[in-house]
């Protein structure tokens, strides 16, 4: 397979195309870890985040909202880039398993379709506060939160740009 087609194969487009390889990775007790953004602009502080929270588990999930759920949460002048990129991106990173879109505000429905072993979130979330809380700890599962870094940020650099 080529290398570009091993980054497509880790993008799902919709959380049923996954059950053949949630079915493996639950197979072979992995520990499924579940996060989930925009990821507009990929930035360091975003991988120092992604990089946390795979060491959290075997499998790192990463919920992708899709263009629309992006628009409808941060206005018409976002996403900068379009989920497609956005989600080649992200996969390219070595320690994602998989990224799955979801077009809703949260990812709710699709915590309870994977049904993670952890949760992982930013820090600026109290546990039980975070979106999937009650579907991960109902399981015996545990939700994470993890500190930024700080100055880093998708609407700090689009400031920047566009007062250059």
């Amino acid at each position: 397979m080529h290398k570009l087609e091993i980054l497509q194969s880790k993008i799902f487009k919709a959380k049923e195309d996954m059950n053949y390889q949630l079915a493996y990775w639950r197979f072979h007790s992995e520990n499924i870890v579940f996060t989930n953004g925009c990821f507009d602009v990929l930035h360091r502080g975003h991988i120092d985040y992604l990089a946390k929270a795979a060491d959290e588990g075997s499998v790192l999930i990463v919920g992708l909202n899709t263009d629309a759920s992006v628009q409808h949460i941060k206005g018409d002048s976002r996403p900068v880039q379009d989920e497609t990129s956005r989600a080649m991106i992200l996969a390219a990173l070595s320690f994602v398993s998989a990224v799955v879109l979801f077009d809703e505000d949260t990812p709710y429905e699709l915590i309870k379709y994977v049904q993670p072993d952890v949760l992982v979130k930013g820090s600026d979330y109290k546990a039980e506060d975070i979106v999937g809380f009650d579907i991960v700890t109902a399981k015996g599962g545990f939700v994470k939160t993890i500190d930024f870094l700080d100055g880093f940020s998708t609407s700090r650099i689009i400031e920047k740009i566009t007062k250059a």
